[in-house]
């Protein structure tokens, strides 16, 4: 027994000095922490895989080829967000498949240099414009229509003739395209655990089936997708007070966004970033995941208060009080604040047939998430 009360080694075995001891303490603690390291790649690896195999992307450039109008080059970027109103898959519920799709919903997204100040210029799907000839997916051309409705172009040429129509429109270079479809949308908003929003009077709107009563609501994705879609429960009953809830409900979603602490627990991360990735159809240039994360932590300080949304400034067509067409003068206004990286002025939406439609006032972010009432 030793006087100093160490416990002594079984018979036959070699004591470990201390410096000897502490070294081998050091490797097996290299040993285990290399292990988790290379677990924990692994999974990083399979996310990384899972997430951008999720992804559907289109060459947009390339089928579009040099002839487009310039880049800004000043770090500025636009992106054209469609939502897509196609009734097939896992759409099925939405209507009647009629085999094709239209652009239900558009939206330029300017975002500013330094990314930390957004305009959105909605454009009403039943606007009139100068449809250019655009190649058809499954082969053929599209000839140029003079008078079309603006969601046609996406119906004959998919996403590359929506950007072409776009751009022939605007003067602007589309740097991006995102795609998001009725079940996409529907399962993002369940991913985040509804948003919430107050509706200031009730909403009842059999086409959309949503019925809401006047308060605060958590909206899941069924009721969001209502919300959005919804035209004859609020307002005039037309497209342009659908496009006012459709931003107002796009500030609530990015609120609930900022909100939730997603980038600070990765199992919440995990889940938004699975669902928002099977979610969308981008270009290629946003077509992985990497790229995706860069835009995304690019716009990271992009607060809801810092964007102007706006409509496309119409009027009613004289040839068909179901259809409107752009003030010509009033719309350039628009399109040359983008070009420039500036403000769109007031004075541009002014006298807009939009101007006159309060369906926005309906709807406004919630500070507090309560149950939604009513379906």
């Amino acid at each position: 027994m030793s006087g100093t009360g160490d416990p002594q080694p079984p018979a036959g075995a070699t004591a470990l000095k201390g410096p000897r001891r502490r070294r081998r303490g050091l490797r097996i603690t290299a040993w285990v922490a290399a292990g988790l390291v290379l677990v924990g790649a692994g999974g990083a690896g399979y996310i990384y895989f899972r997430l951008n195999g999720n992804i559907h992307s289109v060459d947009i450039d390339s089928a579009l080829g040099a002839d487009r109008p310039v880049k800004l080059g000043n770090g500025s970027m636009d992106i054209l967000v469609l939502g897509s109103d196609s009734r097939s898959g896992a759409n099925r519920g939405y209507g009647h498949d009629s085999g094709t799709a239209r652009s239900d919903t558009a939206m330029i997204v300017h975002l500013a240099k330094g990314h930390k100040r957004a305009s959105v210029v909605s454009i009403p799907r039943d606007t009139l414009i100068s449809r250019p000839a655009c190649k058809k997916p499954g082969g053929g051309t599209a000839p140029a229509v003079r008078q079309a409705m603006f969601n046609s172009a996406y119906e004959v040429g998919g996403p590359v003739c929506a950007v072409k129509t776009v751009e022939a429109l605007t003067g602007l270079r589309m740097d991006h395209y995102v795609e998001v479809d009725f079940t996409g949308f529907k399962d993002l908003v369940n991913a985040l655990g509804g948003v919430p929003l107050t509706t200031t009077s009730a909403i009842d709107d059999t086409k959309s089936h949503l019925t809401l009563a006047a308060g605060t609501h958590t909206l899941d994705g069924d009721q969001a997708l209502g919300l959005v879609r919804t035209r004859h429960g609020v307002a005039d009953g037309s497209d342009l007070g659908r496009i006012q809830l459709q931003q107002a409900f796009l500030k609530a979603l990015m609120d609930r966004i900022s909100g939730l602490g997603v980038l600070t627990s990765p199992t919440k991360l995990f889940s938004v970033a699975d669902t928002a990735t099977s979610a969308v159809t981008t270009d290629t240039g946003l077509g992985s995941v990497g790229k995706l994360m860069g835009l995304a932590q690019s716009v990271r300080n992009l607060k809801s208060g810092h964007i102007h949304m706006v409509t496309l400034p119409v009027r009613y067509a004289p040839t068909d009080r179901n259809r409107v067409e752009p003030i010509e003068a009033k719309a350039q206004m628009v399109w040359a604040a983008l070009r420039a990286d500036k403000a769109i002025p007031a004075a541009a939406v002014q006298g807009s047939a939009a101007d006159k439609v309060d369906a926005g006032k309906v709807v406004r972010p919630s500070a507090s998430p309560t149950p939604s009432k009513g379906r």
